[in-house]
């Protein structure tokens, strides 16, 4: 009799256990560049397995190779057995697949970054997908508080350290960002020994990015001071002012191409004129 109570309890508590499926994307390091696994998606992953009695996996899609498995891998190093990897082709929409799958697994909860670190980097992505599967949306995600009767009580954050407590019904996806706690360190032996689980999906094109063109962020030019000020003399003494960093230059009995010269000059190094 108490191996059948046992038993019954275990089947119960595996009924009652929360499904939750985490979105995981390749990072990028912000000073090497390097791949890595996404700080906002560790996030993610690391607030799931924080929750009580929570079934956790792992799913990421798109095109893989060798250094993104090696990132993707930073994620099992948390105490993750496995990673769903669906396989998509260069310039295909994910939104379909990663629907399909999660369809096909029918989580309570998922859970993802608010935006990637690599490609469009637009976070628009669980937006799309929340309205592919019919499910509300939660952003901003700061801490789960509980989950009850199909009801998860949730913190989202808000502008200056503020917080809101909302209760969502379950089924419903959210995106976690910076102000969730951080994750913990990856652990070289589980990150080894885990598993990267491929899986074989239809590649729909993106028609939009394919015809993009991808080139690095150039640093964008500093802001001119202006002026706020209805009177004449007041715009022309901030103007004609010293400037308080100290490394202005006055010109004296120059011609007007050497003023023009040292203007053009200045423009270049404020980063105005390329």
């Amino acid at each position: 009799m108490p191996h059948d109570v046992s038993n019954k309890s275990a089947k119960q508590s595996t009924a009652n256990a929360l499904n939750i499926a985490v979105l995981v994307s390749v990072g990028q390091h912000p000073l090497t560049a390097r791949a890595r696994r996404a700080d906002q998606d560790a996030r993610a992953v690391e607030m799931a397995l924080t929750l009580e009695n929570a079934s956790v996996s792992l799913l990421h899609a798109g095109q893989q190779n060798s250094d993104h498995e090696e990132a993707i891998r930073g994620y099992l190093g948390m105490g993750i057995n496995s990673v769903g990897l669906i396989e998509q082709q260069p310039h295909a929409d994910v939104i379909p697949a990663l629907a399909n799958a999660l369809r096909a697994s029918a989580p309570q909860l998922v859970l993802t970054g608010t935006r990637a670190e690599t490609g469009e980097a637009s976070g628009v992505t669980p937006y799309l997908l929340a309205e592919a599967l019919g499910w509300p949306i939660i952003t901003g995600l700061a801490a789960v508080e509980k989950v009850e009767q199909g009801v998860i009580t949730v913190l989202q954050a808000l502008p200056r350290g503020k917080r809101r407590r909302l209760r969502i019904r379950l089924p419903a996806l959210a995106t976690v960002d910076s102000s969730a706690p951080a994750a913990r360190q990856s652990a070289f032996g589980p990150a080894r020994r885990g598993e990267l689980a491929h899986q074989k999906a239809a590649s729909e094109l993106d028609e939009a990015l394919s015809t993009w063109q991808f080139q690095p962020a150039r640093k964008r030019p500093k802001r001119l001071k202006i002026v706020k000020s209805s009177s004449a003399r007041d715009r022309f003494k901030a103007a004609a002012a010293k400037s308080g960093g100290g490394g202005g230059q006055t010109l004296n009995d120059v011609t007007p191409e050497q003023g023009a010269e040292a203007i053009f000059k200045l423009l270049k190094e404020e980063g105005v004129l390329r």
